[in-house]
This record gives structure tokens, C-alpha cells and sequence, in this order.
């Protein structure tokens, strides 16, 4: 459901005064206003955090302290008596909703839960130098009200064309968090890699996983001969999942099926393959592969049973990615088995073949124990096939013709994510300079243009709340290094950030660009690359 705006406890909160321009914050809060005053870090600083379940609070300030020491140029120190920094519980803030004030006697963060407590801090963070210190800091008084607007934040990145590995993937995520984005979601399947370790199917990563070229051919630029491969083991995914949450970030997986699967088909074609006779292999070009899954064979179905069966012990969260999108139906056509089953399901749509195989794998998860239970998401294209096989709690990711498509989907009464490939898709170029490296896209999606991108527009308000949110995707097709990664990525995610946090009256982006230039020490200290182009001095 949709974030409901700020409580009327929390906007009373704040002094009608003007908005400090001391504070250059991402993404820019509901509410930020200066007051007289500044407070200076003592040395050391002393802090209280309040009892909560599992002592999580404690937790949230325990990740982020000793960032927070290195801004405030200080030491923090549990308070014996009264405390210069407190958190405080306040139940009447929402879930992710936090207050927090700065006067010059000290600094208090209210939240009711421990991510409005993270998202305060990370608040606090941005505000401290990112330089380094030689004494402890002074901060300008403040009062910040904020709430996010969308309970869905999201970025998606494709690791099944080039897989980045562990330790940048945390990169990632430590990037979303800075900027109170909350869904990871993770493209782990693709006709050129299958990137998790499936135990049952260990063909799917000792195949499937590996490939005889390191760049992928496009028209007439052709497939290189340098092996390439990697994969996430489950242990692997597991520290990603345990690091994502301590982050307030859930990680949605994707195994997109039935199409986008030629390196499972080809580690698998016995199970898999429309034509099991012939020659299979993980692709080495982009677009999209004709080698499907042959969906009418139960054999395949219950692969796929059983991989999800594998995937929702690892992916503790309510969802599931199942893809859905650009699956050629060719093989399909051309298969007698596919053909007997469409005509027993009562349709001539080949695309409903792909329906009637969601329909089997949703009553598959129906089974499961209520906690083992994931809603599952698809893009919008399988909106052209029969959705009445389908529970109406699907959620539909809309890409392409996105804001016609979620408003399709929320017309039927499913929810909906806004992740429009233009300009939302922040792998493509940022700009048509010459210099620019390869990429998808002519430079059109410039910072400007994905920041100017409004959700919701011209959606009635009675499906407002059919809409979870908003999402950035990142396709790896071009992509082989982290470097490129973050050079495409940032400052773009920023800009779909406060797109997903801030309320759309406030957002503009002369401001924006104001204060993500300001921010260029903290993108330099945390070492993240970033495009440079709106950081130049003019």
C-alpha cells in the first residue's frame, strides 16, 4: 500500500519558518526547518537509546556509530546520566516516520520502529562533514518531520549477464541505504547466466553459470572468446540477505521463467527444452534468446516447484519475481505437447500457456505454510494473457509503456510498481557526449530527466493505493565492471530516491541538483564512482 502523508502530530512539529539551505539532504525531507542556534559535538558524546524487542534500536545505532563518530570528529560513549544524543520511542510515528532535532543542548531522534531510527541517523549522517576532522563538529539547529511517500523503494540489478560479485553487491546496498531506498530486487537468471546455486539442480551453476565469452554480441559486434562465469552459493546469498536487513532492505529475487531461460535450458534440455534433440548452449549475444521453457512438460513444472521450494528459505520477505516478460512463443507453436495443452486449457493464445504455468506454480506456493507463502510479481506483459488464471494479489512491475500498463493493472485490482524503462533504466547512457562508454540508449536519460520522471501522474485517486511505489532497473548487458556499474548508477539512483521518499509538491530539480552537487565529499569518501557531469563547476 501507499505511504499516507506526514500525520498532523508530525507536521505540528515544525515552526512555519522558512527551509534552511544549510541543509543539503537526499532525499529532501517532508519538512525541514532552521532554527537559532548551532549544537557542537563534546568530546566525547554521550547517547541513550531506548528498550526494544531483541534490542534492534540498540543495533541500528551500533551499525551506524562509528560513521557517525568520523563526521562528528568524536567519540560516542553510552550516557550514565543525561545524554547529548537520544533516541526516543514515539508510537504515534509510522513505521519508517521518524522526527529529528538538533538544538544546541543536544540531539533527539523519535521513531516508533527501529527503521525510522536508521533512516534518522542516516538523516543525522548527511548532515555531518564527510571530511576528515581534527575537532568535533557543530551542526547547524534544525527540525526534520519525515515519512517516505512510497512503502516501495526500490533498485533492481541484473547479475545474470555479468555477475559483480559479493562484495560490490553490498556496495549497492549500502548505496540504497544512504538514500532510505528499501527493495533490492535481484535479476539472478538469464539466457546468458544462471547466477544461484539451486542444490537439487547443480547442472543449472556448473552449466548454466558459465559461458565461452566475457562481452556479449550485438549486431555487428561479435561475442569474444574469454570464458566467463561466477555464481552466488546459498551461503552466499544468505550474508547478502542478513546484510540487506540490517539495512531495512528486502531482497526480492528474480528467476525469471519460462523465458530468458536458455542457461537453464542448456544445462537441463532434457527437462527444459521444447527440442531436447538439438544443441543447447548459454548464450553469448544480447536481445532476447527464442529457447524457452517448455512449459506444457510437467517435468519443468516441477523443476520449477522445486526451485522455488529452494528459493523461500533463503528470501525471507512477502515476494517472489517471477519475470514474465519478452517470452517468444515460437517454440511453442512448434510443439505438439504446448499445442495439446492450450487446446485443453480452452484458449488459442499461446501466451496463456505462460498463465496456465504461473496458475501451477501460485497453487504450488498456496500448499506452503502461511510463512513459506510469497505474493508473486511479474512485468507487465503478462497482462496480454488470461489473468483470470491468476490470483488478483499479484503485483505487476510496469516497464514498458509502464504508466499505461500500472494503470491497466491497478484497474483490475492488482497492485502495481512503477519502473518506466524510459527513463528509469539507469543502465542506458546519461548523455550523448561522444566520450560516454558504450551503452544502451542515445544520452537521453540524463540526471534531469529521470529526477523530472512524476509517478503517479494523471492516475485517479482511487487507485492510488494499488500503487506500491517506484523502481530503478539496471541491465547489465554492456556492464562488465563495478566501476561502470556505479559510474551509470550515481547519481541517477539518488534522483529515483527522492522520487520514491519525497512528496511530489516539493520536489524540484534546480534544488535537487543544488544539493546533490553539495554532496560530491560524501560520494568521494565512501569511494562510490559516479558520473561527473553535473558536479563540474560551470
Amino acid at each position: 500500500m501507499r505511504i499516507k502523508p506526514l500525520i498532523s502530530l508530525m507536521l505540528g512539529f515544525i515552526a512555519a519558518t522558512a527551509v534552511a539551505a544549510t541543509t543539503p539532504l537526499v532525499p529532501k525531507p517532508a519538512s525541514v526547518t532552521e532554527i537559532s542556534g548551532e549544537f557542537r559535538f563534546s568530546s566525547p558524546t554521550t547517547y541513550s537509546v531506548p528498550a526494544y524487542a531483541g534490542d534492534s534500536v540498540a543495533h541500528v545505532f551500533n551499525l551506524l556509530k562509528a560513521d557517525l563518530e568520523k563526521g562528528a570528529g568524536t567519540t560516542f560513549t553510552p550516557a550514565t546520566g543525561k545524554a547529548e544524543i537520544n533516541l526516543t520511542l514515539n508510537p504515534d510515528l509510522g513505521p519508517e516516520a521518524y522526527l529529528l532535532s538538533i538544538n544546541p543542548q543536544g540531539i533527539t531522534a523519535a521513531a516508533s520502529r527501529p527503521a525510522g531510527f536508521f533512516y534518522a541517523l542516516q538523516t543525522l549522517r548527511q548532515l555531518l562533514p564527510f571530511t576528515t576532522q581534527t575537532a568535533p563538529a557543530t551542526l547547524p539547529c534544525l527540525e526534520i518531520a519525515d515519512a517516505p511517500r512510497f512503502g516501495w523503494r526500490g533498485f533492481m540489478l541484473d547479475e545474470g549477464r555479468h555477475i559483480f560479485g559479493k562484495d560490490e553487491v553490498k556496495k549497492v546496498l549500502d548505496m540504497m541505504a544512504a538514500y532510505k531506498m528499501n527493495r533490492f530486487h535481484w535479476h539472478l537468471t538469464e539466457d546468458q547466466g544462471w547466477r544461484i546455486e539451486i542444490k537439487k539442480y547443480p547442472k543449472l551453476t556448473e552449466v548454466g553459470a558459465q559461458r565461452g565469452s566475457k562481452s556479449l554480441g550485438w549486431r555487428k559486434m561479435e561475442p569474444d572468446t574469454v570464458a566467463y562465469g561466477g555464481f552466488y552459493t546459498q551461503d552466499d546469498i544468505r550474508e547478502i540477505v542478513a546484510y540487506a536487513a540490517d539495512r531495512f532492505i528486502e531482497v526480492v529475487p528474480e528467476i525469471d521463467i519460462p523465458g530468458h531461460t536458455q542457461a537453464a535450458v542448456a544445462a537441463y534440455p532434457e527437462l527444459l527444452a521444447c527440442d531436447p534433440e538439438n544443441p543447447h548452449e548459454v548464450w553469448l549475444m544480447q536481445g532476447v534468446s527464442p529457447d524457452v521453457m517448455n512449459v506444457a512438460n510437467p517435468a519443468a513444472v516441477q523443476m520449477a516447484k522445486d526451485i522455488i521450494d529452494e528459493l523461500v528459505p533463503l528470501f525471507p520477505f512477502p515476494y517472489l519475481h517471477l519475470g514474465g516478460d519478452e517470452c517468444p512463443t515460437d517454440k511453442w507453436e512448434a510443439n505438439a505437447q504446448c499445442v495439446a495443452q492450450l487446446d485443453s486449457i480452452g484458449s488459442t493464445n499461446f501466451r496463456d500457456l505462460q498463465l496456465n504455468f504461473y496458475k501451477q506454480l501460485n497453487d504450488h506456493m498456496a500448499t506452503k505454510p502461511e510463512s513459506d507463502r510469497r505474493k508473486l510479481i511479474f512485468w507487465n506483459e503478462v497482462l496480454h494473457g488470461n489473468t483470470d488464471m491468476l490470483p488478483s494479489d499479484i503485483t505487476i512491475m510496469a516497464w514498458v509503456g509502464a504508466d499505461k500498463a500500472a494503470l491497466d493493472a491497478a484497474g483490475r485490482g492488482m497492485t502495481t510498481i512503477l519502473s518506466p524503462q524510459i527513463p528509469y533504466y539507469i543502465n542506458r547512457k546519461q548523455s550523448p557526449l561522444a566520450t560516454e562508454p558504450v551503452s544502451q540508449g542515445a544520452g537521453t536519460e540524463t540526471l534531469e530527466a529521470v529526477y523530472n520522471y512524476v509517478p503517479l501522474k494523471n492516475v485517479p485517486a482511487n487507485l492510488h493505493d494499488k500503487y506500491l511505489g517506484v523502481q530503478a532497473n539496471f541491465w547489465s548487458e554492456y556492464v562488465i565492471t563495478p566501476e561502470f556499474l556505479e559510474y551509470l548508477m550515481m547519481p541517477r539512483l539518488a534522483a529515483v530516491a527522492e522520487a520514491a521518499w519525497t512528496p511530489q509538491n516539493l520536489r524540484d530539480y534546480s534544488d535537487f541538483r543544488t544539493r546533490i552537487r553539495a554532496q560530491e565529499p560524501m560520494l568521494r569518501a565512501r569511494d562510490w564512482n559516479f558520473a561527473p557531469h553535473e558536479f563540474m563547476n560551470e
